[in-house]
């Protein structure tokens, strides 16, 4: 599903030039959970960002699909994101204005469905991840892990063929980071492909393979979890 060839991030300013990414060449087939670890700075976002098309690389080729991207204008990477990828941010990134119901339609509404295909969608990710009787609250009047059930239902709604998750545990304590990672874990066991990035070995090993990167490089890959018990 994903394939990255020589794959290159720098950022330059008039005084310093800092390589994020260097060389990464990484396959990841459709249906796969991969977990990517390494230090602060190492580049797991950028590798993130790159792979969900926010951010392009700036040498190297990118396929997802078996469609380069690096060719491709804004509006069919758009286009892309919109219908292939969900994003589940360490921020839970909601919007303060918006009801969990409404939070969770935004994506549909850019893809043009009829409002009663996007209420029985809604209505089913509601259920799905037990928000149900939350749906008309907002975003400041949950918990940690309420809002993080709003937005992976936020990231899921349009089945999205791809996962990518940054850091989706880390301002939540032990129970709730459980718990998402449950939702990751089943999602993918229906067939999702799930790239999460994690500070925890132990959520890292709820993936079927681990990535470390050092210095904008991988140095090591690991197949573990459960999924080769």
């Amino acid at each position: 599903m994903i394939r990255t060839t020589g794959l290159r991030k720098v950022y330059r300013t008039e005084e310093v030039e800092t390589t994020a990414l260097d060389n990464i060449n990484l396959e990841i087939d459709a249906g796969e959970f991969v977990a990517v670890m390494g230090p602060s700075g190492c580049g797991k976002t950028t590798l993130l960002n790159i792979l969900g098309l926010l951010d392009r690389p700036t040498r190297g080729s990118y396929l997802i699909d078996d469609r380069e991207t690096s060719d491709l204008g804004e509006r069919q990477l758009s286009a892309i994101r919109k219908t292939n990828i969900g994003f589940v941010f360490q921020s839970f990134n909601l919007i303060d204005e918006l009801t969990v119901f409404e939070n969770i339609e935004l994506p549909l509404l850019y893809l043009g469905l009829s409002r009663s295909e996007r209420r029985d969608r809604v209505m089913e990710q509601l259920e799905r991840f037990r928000i149900g009787p939350r749906r008309d609250h907002f975003p400041p009047q949950l918990s940690g892990g309420q809002q993080q059930r709003v937005a992976v239902a936020r990231a899921v709604v349009v089945r999205p063929k791809l996962i990518l998750a940054d850091e989706p545990t880390g301002n939540l304590d032990s129970v709730h980071g459980e718990e998402v990672m449950g939702m990751l874990t089943s999602l993918n066991e229906e067939g999702a492909t799930v790239v999460m990035v994690t500070h925890s070995q132990t959520y890292a090993e709820c993936a079927s393979r681990v990535i470390h990167l050092f210095d904008g490089k991988i140095i090591t890959e690991n197949l573990v979890g459960m999924n080769n018990a």
